[in-house]
């Protein structure tokens, strides 16, 4: 388990390369969330993948199947939820 820090370092370094982020990225984020205590979930479909986190929820679309890169619309919608959380400062 990751602590707090070594989160907000990740998603800092999810930051720095917003064109270059593959959902596994975000996944490993949600899930140490969930193990420092955070309130989160899950649903995947073919299409997108919804997470949630406390109150609040974001979704990231994967509609080029022969890329592992997420478009950079859906990265910084997830940074928008870190900031709300205060994981993450722009």
């Amino acid at each position: 388990m990751a602590d707090i820090s070594h989160i907000r370092k990740k998603i800092s370094e999810i930051a720095q390369r917003r064109k270059n982020v593959e959902l596994s990225d975000i996944q490993w984020v949600v899930e140490h969330l969930g193990m420092n205590g955070y309130s989160v979930s899950q649903r995947s479909n073919d299409h997108a993948t919804l997470f949630r986190i406390g109150e609040r929820q974001f979704s990231i679309c994967r509609h080029h199947r022969g890329s592992k890169q997420i478009k950079v619309c859906y990265v910084d919608e997830f940074l928008d939820v870190m900031e709300d959380l205060d994981l993450y400062e722009n």
